[in-house]
């Protein structure tokens, strides 16, 4: 490990507490917040195998984070796609973030980014990364939950963290291209949202769809242990973009009041398109509306007004609404098996954010995450004047779309030629049973009466 020694006392308290916390609430959306989410949205069978894929994608996420992805996303470019070095195994764990020790090591080009100096240690921000990085393929998963072979899932994972991931975190933020020419994304709308969405469509499409009988019938075990995971969800975003500011200050608490602003308007929002159309207010649904107003003020969060928050979580419900309930009867919704609507939730819901930012970004709000497009750190929509940040928001959306399409058909292919992507016929009736010799609910277990018809 290698420690620099910096004169005065660098650390800041304040700022290092809020950001570990933040990280450790981002973590929480991820396990236990999806892995409940997942294992009480699916079938009884698939409970165990959906919420263990979630924790074997934190796992290796981490692991291949702290030894090469990390500096993969935020290192030195190469070509113009991931970076490389900067922080292999950890180096420099003890070391402020000073603008000047950022500079000289490149983990993070402040002058790129327009970052400004922070009072913690690297270890601070490589885990603040972490569960970021991590909770990308967890999202991912929902698109293909209920037939990947879990060996499969084990290869992918760490793969395309390392190849897929790294090219649109070190493109937008690790002082990349995109974020050179002013495309911005507050805090994972793009490289988070729209990549799993476009990346778990794809997988879908490749692995193929579950069973008949499946698709059919695939009521949720448990909608309380599913609404316990939305919770952690909703609570735990509170980290996500209340800590990328990277300092408490204003923007946090911007940050998190236009999350939660947002996400309650979409909430309604999808609730009310339910009631007027079905004329049931339906709990998944609102889950569903939840989701997309949490992505959709993702990538704007720091950037729009309170107004702009609650017109995106409207709109973020609205179309989502739509292309799930009209699109998704199209013969390719119907052929391309997406279990947990990913594509809609996630996809639709980020393209809404990102776009929307180009379109709502108030100049007024305080920015301290800014490029070099505009020393100020302040973006201007095209509400307020500047149609061109539209454009640079469909550059953002147009690269990160081709990315993870090519990346993972290429990636999966590579991956089949090992071992099976999908599970076998009998595997796929089965269930946890047979993926894991576990099931989700012992509900006759050893010394039970099991009733007898009568009794």
């Amino acid at each position: 490990m290698i420690v620099q020694a910096l004169p005065g006392n660098w650390l800041d308290t304040g700022d290092n507490a809020w950001q570990l916390t933040a990280a450790t609430l981002v973590g929480i959306m991820s396990i236990p917040g999806l892995a409940l989410l997942y294992g009480g949205v699916v079938k009884k069978k698939w409970a165990i195998n959906s919420a263990f894929m979630v924790f074997y994608a934190f796992s290796a996420v981490l692991i291949a984070w702290v030894g090469w992805a990390y500096g993969m996303s935020f290192g030195k470019p190469w070509l113009i796609m991931p970076g490389t070095g900067g922080n292999a195994f950890l180096g420099h764990v003890s070391s402020t973030l000073s603008a000047e020790f950022m500079e000289k090591e490149a983990i993070i080009p402040s002058a790129a980014s327009g970052m400004p100096a922070l009072g913690y240690g690297m270890a601070t921000m490589v885990y603040f990364q972490f569960v970021f990085a991590a909770i990308t393929p967890i999202i991912l998963a929902g698109s293909i939950l209920g037939r990947m072979s879990f060996k499969a899932w084990m290869i992918f994972v760490p793969l395309w963290t390392t190849f897929i991931y790294s090219i649109g975190a070190y493109s937008l933020w690790g002082g990349g291209w995109l974020g050179q020419m002013g495309v911005v994304d507050y805090s994972g709308g793009y490289v988070i949202h729209l990549a799993a969405a476009f990346s778990g469509f794809t997988a879908a499409a490749v692995i193929g769809p579950r069973l008949p009988r499946d698709r059919e019938s695939f009521h949720p075990n448990s909608l309380l242990i599913t609404l316990a995971g939305a919770g952690l969800l909703w609570l735990g975003w509170s980290g996500f973009n209340g800590g990328d500011p990277f300092t408490v200050n204003v923007d946090a608490g911007v940050g998190v009041l236009n999350t939660h602003t947002a996400t309650a308007a979409a909430l309604l929002t999808w609730l009310a398109w339910d009631v007027f159309a079905y004329g049931k207010p339906s709990v998944l649904g609102a889950v569903n509306g939840m989701i997309c107003g949490l992505v959709a003020i993702t990538p704007a969060a720091g950037y729009v007004n309170g107004t702009g928050a609650i017109i995106l979580g409207i709109v973020a419900a609205s179309l989502p609404w739509m292309t799930w309930n009209w699109l998704g009867k199209t013969a390719l919704f119907r052929k391309v098996d997406d279990t947990l609507g990913v594509i809609h939730t996630h996809g639709v819901a980020a393209l809404v954010g990102g776009i929307g930012t180009g379109i709502l970004a108030d100049p007024k709000m305080i920015e301290y995450f800014g490029t070099v497009k505009d020393s100020n750190f302040s973006v201007t929509g095209w509400w307020y004047g500047d149609f061109h940040q539209v454009i640079l928001q469909l550059y953002g959306a147009a690269f990160i779309i081709v990315v993870n399409v090519v990346g993972t058909y290429i990636l999966l292919k590579l991956i089949g030629l090992v071992v099976s992507l999908r599970m076998d016929e009998e595997t796929l009736l089965i269930g946890d049973d047979a993926v894991h010799g576990e099931e989700a609910y012992a509900i006759f277990a050893d010394g039970q009466k099991i009733p007898v018809m009568g009794d």
